[in-house]
Order: structure tokens, then sequence, then C-alpha cells
């Protein structure tokens, strides 16, 4: 349980760190990780088709962050802004995204930690999270089996 918590922590940290928003969907400040871990951040960008650039070179793309299970969690989440707060689960939290030149070629960061919930062994586990960029499923936790945020670099 206290991996589970220190994970959490750690990984809500990150987040919270690397997360600044203004609340405009615009990228404020602040580097990422760089973390590429297997399940949690894929660099490809969605189809070219979906959320072309406006004439100004600004692309929208529609973000849906998800976390699964039943009861209740702590959820914190960077995507048009980064919040921190309980939810009941499933949890889901939309937006559209207008990213800039800059963005569009080194991607803004969104990123959901999932509070934990307790399994069917009856132990504490991470709740299972999911990131979908234009429909497309982009990053999971392979539900709940990876101690580390969902988390991926809309381009």
């Amino acid at each position: 349980m206290r991996k589970t918590l220190a994970a959490t922590a750690l990984a809500l940290a990150a987040v919270l760190l690397t997360g600044c928003g203004d609340g405009t969907g615009k990228h404020s400040g602040g580097k990422g990780d760089g973390d590429t871990g297997k399940g949690t951040e894929q660099a490809a960008k969605p189809d070219a088709g979906a959320g072309a650039a406006d004439a100004g070179g600004r692309a929208k793309r529609e973000v849906a962050l998800e976390v699964l299970g039943t009861g209740s969690a702590q959820v914190a989440y960077n995507l048009d802004s980064s919040k921190f707060e309980q939810v009941t689960l499933p949890w889901k939290k939309t937006a559209t995204i207008e990213l800039t030149a800059a963005e569009q070629k080194v991607g803004y960061l969104v990123s959901v930690v999932p509070g934990s919930i307790q399994g069917s062994d009856g132990l504490l586990q991470a709740a299972p999270c999911v990131i979908t960029v234009d429909g497309k499923k982009v990053a999971d936790n392979q539900e709940g089996k990876l101690a580390k945020p969902c988390q991926f670099r809309v381009k």
C-alpha cells in the first residue's frame, strides 16, 4: 500500500509541476519529463485529417481523459487546466485543445493520475485510466497494472 501511495504521490507531483496551464487550452510553461514509458505515452500524431489546422496555423484536437472503476477516487489531471479532485467512477473529462504551431511540433502534455481503488484481490491498486485523442485511444495504464499515470503529448 505504501508503494502505491508513494507512486501516486510522485506521479501527482510530476503532473502538477509539468502541467501548468492558464485555462485557455494553451500551454503556459514548464517542460515534460520526456518519459516515454511503454503504455503510458506515445509520440505518434493522430491522423492528419483529424483536427486540421486553421488559417492561423492552429490545430484543434478533441481529448478525453477517463478513469474507470467503481466507487470514488481522487484524480489529478492536466487537460485544459490542471486540477485535483474527488470524483465518482467511472469518470470522464473531455476538452477541445487548440495547438499552436510550436505545440504541433513538440506536443502538448495531457495526463491523468488516477487514485487507488480496491482490486479483485482486495489490495489497493491504481484505477484504470485511458486517454483518447480525436476518438483514438493513445495511452492507458494497462487496466491499472502500471503504477504510472496516463500521459500523452498531443501534436
